[in-house]
């Protein structure tokens, strides 16, 4: 699993999330699939890095395989 993100059962009932925020990795996914640029979402979520973007993307892919 991408070192950015983690499942906590109790935290966001147990969704995966970026480490040291409750922002949901499936939140993010909803923002590049709706076309949104990585710029884009950077400024709507400034705790997050474009590395941590890029993690999202590779464990939604884990994911499918």
């Amino acid at each position: 699993m991408e070192e950015s993100i983690r499942i906590v059962p109790n935290i966001c009932n147990g969704r995966p999330v970026f480490v040291g925020s409750r922002i949901i990795v499936q939140t993010m996914l909803e923002f590049l699939g709706a076309g949104d640029e990585i710029a884009d979402v950077l400024e709507e979520y400034p705790a997050l890095t474009r590395e941590d973007v890029l993690a999202c993307l590779r464990f939604s892919s884990r994911l499918m395989s």
